[in-house]
């Protein structure tokens, strides 16, 4: 089925997961955010509101017929992550979809940005997962607006609250990311805010990102290699387990029997740059000519950000609206 092929992507080398494959549970780009450093551009539709976007067996054929394949090709999988083109919780039926993959006995990650977190059915959802990552960018409510642009309806402190009362009873392991973007929320009194934030959630590891990939607003740059720094030393001091995730995450992406379509589905939630790609392209045993192919044919863009090329696929609804 052509639409199960959008819904799974990877495996991908996953700087915290492993080999993980995607699960690609909210159509392109519907979010609670439109973060100004998101890879995948800015959000097309801003929403609220949580509805059905697939049928629960839907996800699960889609995953079963991914893992047959990959298994076919001996390649391995540690994490099955909800990491769609949107905010995973906006799926009502997410709960259920972790709950029907858990039988497959690969452990289940979603990687959310919280903004439902304070919803009581929401944390119940979460709780069937292995792994959950929270976005805590910011606890500065001027700083949240400016940075992940949230939809008007939602309110930080209930947020941070939900996440509070999430952690005190989830039983898988609970990271954070904090996504640091220069001049924007790297000042130093804004991370103690965080820091004194994390104390209260403590999380398993707490993760300190920067944009690696070309991000939705061209001026996002990343601090300064002092500014990380500081950053990661001010965590320290008081969370117990601090990482950083700024490194490249490697170019190990699987192959899975169709060229196009394994580069349609990785780029459509992780754009992957030149290098990434060629190798991709080795291990498949083609050439060039299929990405230039897919350039032509305006699914895939090519673009460039800090010295690297990247290749990403071109969302249908901007082809029609640039059209």
């Amino acid at each position: 089925m052509e639409e199960n092929k959008s819904i799974i992507f990877g495996p991908v080398p996953s700087r915290r997961l492993g080999r993980s494959l995607g699960i690609n549970n909210i159509p392109p780009k519907i979010c609670t955010y439109s973060c100004i450093y998101c890879q995948l551009g800015r959000t097309i539709k801003m929403q609220v509101e949580r509805q059905v976007f697939y049928k629960p067996e839907q996800i699960l054929y889609a995953v079963q017929d991914k893992i047959e394949k990959i298994r076919e090709v001996e390649e391995m999988i540690d994490y099955l992550t909800f990491v769609p083109d949107g905010e995973p919780t906006l799926d009502v039926n997410l709960g259920q979809e972790i709950n029907l993959l858990k039988p497959l006995g690969i452990p289940i990650a979603v990687i959310t940005n919280s903004s439902f977190i304070w919803q009581q059915e929401v944390r119940e959802a979460l709780m069937g997962a292995d792994w959950v990552s929270l976005k805590i960018d910011t606890v500065e409510e001027a700083v949240w607006r400016h940075v992940d642009r949230p939809h008007r309806r939602l309110n930080l402190t209930s947020i941070l609250e939900g996440a509070l009362e999430f952690a005190r009873s989830f039983q898988g392991k609970l990271v954070t990311e904090t996504m640091l973007v220069r001049n924007a929320n790297d000042a130093e009194q804004q991370l103690k805010q965080v820091v004194d934030f994390l104390v209260r959630l403590q999380p398993a590891i707490a993760y300190l990102s920067i944009p690696t990939r070309p991000p939705a607003e061209e001026w996002v740059q990343p601090p300064e290699e002092s500014i990380i720094n500081r950053a990661y030393q001010v965590l320290n001091e008081k969370v117990k387990h601090v990482e950083y995730l700024t490194g490249y995450e490697g170019d190990a992406f699987a192959f899975t029997g169709n060229v196009e379509e394994d580069l349609l589905s990785i780029t459509a939630v992780h754009p992957m740059r030149k290098d990434a790609v060629d190798a991709f392209l080795k291990r498949a045993r083609v050439d060039w000519a299929v990405v230039h192919r897919l350039i032509v044919q305006d699914q895939l863009i090519e673009t460039e950000y800090k010295g690297h090329k990247f290749y990403l696929r071109r969302f249908r609804k901007h082809r029609e609206r640039e059209n």
